[in-house]
C-alpha cells in the first residue's frame, strides 16, 4: 500500500473513533457516566443472601469427619480425617408430607402435559406400599392408606421417595423460588440440592467436633430419662421414645445449629454415591464422592426402626437410588454465596 492509501486509512480510523466519542459511548465504553474508569457493570449491586424459608444457616468450619465411637461392625470404611466445609443452609426439618404434596400438586398442574401423568404417579408420587412391603407379616394397611394423604400426618416426614425423586423435588423447589424472585426483579438464589455426606455429618454434629450424637456424648436419654430421638431402643421396643413409627417434626430438641431430627425419625438421602473406599479418595475441602455409574447412594442419620448405632453421626449406610422405603426421607441444602458476616449464625 502506498503512502496515500495509508494516510486515507488512518484518516478514516480517526473519524470513526471521534464519531463514537461524539455519540457519547466511546470505543471502549467511555462516556457512559463512568468517566472512563473501570467501575464494573452497573445494576449488580445490593446482593444479600437471605436465609431461605424453613432453613438454618450452617457456618463454614473444620471438623473431624468419621466414626466418633467404636467401629462396631468392624467395617473400617469411615476412619477419622479433618475436613473443611463451606457455609451453607439446611432445612431445619425433614421434608414433610404436606410440603411434598405441594410439589406433587404443582407438577400435576404445570408439568403433566410434558412429563405425563404416569411419570408423575410412578416416579414422583410417594410409594405408599412401602408400609406393607418393607416388613414381613406386618399390619401396615392403615399406614399405607393414611400416612401420606391424611391431614393427621401433614407434619410428619415424607417417606417412600427415592433418590431420583428427591433430586427432582430439589430442582422444582429451585425453579419455584427463583421464578418468583425473577418476577420481583431480584437476583436468583442458589439451587436447592441434597446435602453432601460431609455437609450432612458436619451439620448433624452442630459444632460439637467428634460428637457421637447431635446432642453430644454418650447417652440416648437425657437426665430425666427421656429419649432424645425417635429410634428402636431395644428388641421389639419401638414405643419407648413415644412413637411407634415416625414422629411429627420438631418432637425432639434441635442440635446446636437449630436442626431437628438429624438422628432418628427417618434416614436421609445424601448427594454422594456410596463407596466403602471413598474416604481417602475425596478431597479435604467440601468432599463429595460423585459416581453416576454407582446405583448405591449414601443415607445418614438412622430412622424410627433402627438401633442406636445408626443414629451416630459417624455411621455410614446406603440404599439403591431407585429404592423407596418406609424409613427414608430427605432434606435440602443450599450453598451460601460470598463471605458471611457472621450475623446469619
Amino acid at each position: 500500500m502506498n503512502n496515500k492509501g495509508v494516510l486515507k486509512k488512518l484518516t478514516l480510523s480517526v473519524v470513526f473513533v471521534a464519531s463514537l466519542f461524539l455519540e457519547g459511548c466511546g470505543l471502549f465504553g467511555g462516556g457512559a457516566g463512568d468517566g472512563g474508569n473501570l467501575v464494573g457493570v452497573a445494576g449488580r449491586e445490593g446482593w444479600y443472601m437471605a436465609t431461605p424459608y424453613g432453613m438454618r444457616a450452617v457456618p463454614a468450619g473444620t471438623f473431624h469427619m468419621g466414626q466418633a465411637d467404636e467401629d462396631v461392625a468392624a467395617s473400617q470404611i469411615n476412619f477419622n480425617r479433618q475436613v473443611t466445609i463451606g457455609g451453607f443452609y439446611m432445612d431445619e426439618t425433614e421434608i414433610t408430607n404436606n410440603e411434598y404434596r405441594q410439589f406433587v400438586q404443582r407438577m400435576m398442574e404445570d408439568s403433566a402435559s410434558t412429563l405425563g401423568r404416569d411419570y408423575i404417579k410412578n416416579e414422583i408420587y410417594p410409594d405408599t406400599t412401602v408400609w406393607m412391603k418393607d416388613f414381613t407379616n406386618h399390619m401396615g394397611d392403615p399406614m399405607q392408606e393414611y400416612y401420606y394423604m391424611h391431614p393427621a400426618f401433614d407434619d410428619y416426614p415424607v417417606v417412600g421417595v427415592d433418590w431420583e425423586a428427591a433430586k427432582v423435588f430439589s430442582q422444582w423447589r429451585t425453579d419455584y423460588l427463583n421464578s418468583y424472585r425473577e418476577s420481583m426483579g431480584e437476583f436468583p438464589m442458589p439451587a436447592f440440592r441434597l446435602p453432601s455426606e460431609a455437609e450432612w455429618e458436619y451439620a448433624a454434629r452442630g459444632g460439637r467436633d467428634m460428637a457421637k450424637y447431635p446432642w453430644g456424648n454418650p447417652y440416648i436419654r437425657n437426665a430425666k430419662g427421656c429419649m432424645l430421638a425417635n429410634f428402636k431402643p431395644g428388641r421389639g421396643n419401638y414405643y419407648d421414645d413415644g412413637n411407634a413409627y415416625t414422629a411429627e417434626i420438631m418432637s425432639y430438641f434441635p442440635n446446636d445449629f437449630g436442626l431437628f431430627d438429624m438422628s432418628g425419625n427417618v434416614s436421609e438421602w445424601c448427594e454422594d454415591a456410596f463407596n466403602p473406599a471413598s474416604v481417602p479418595l475425596v478431597w479435604d475441602l467440601n468432599p463429595t464422592f460423585f459416581d453416576e455409574s454407582e446405583p448405591r447412594k449414601v443415607i445418614r442419620g438412622g430412622s424410627w426402626k433402627d438401633i442406636a448405632y445408626y443414629l451416630e453421626t459417624g455411621t455410614r449406610a446406603f440404599e439403591h437410588k431407585d429404592s423407596t422405603r418406609a424409613y427414608i426421607g430427605f432434606r435440602c441444602a443450599m450453598t451460601y454465596l460470598g463471605r458471611s458476616s457472621g450475623a446469619e449464625f
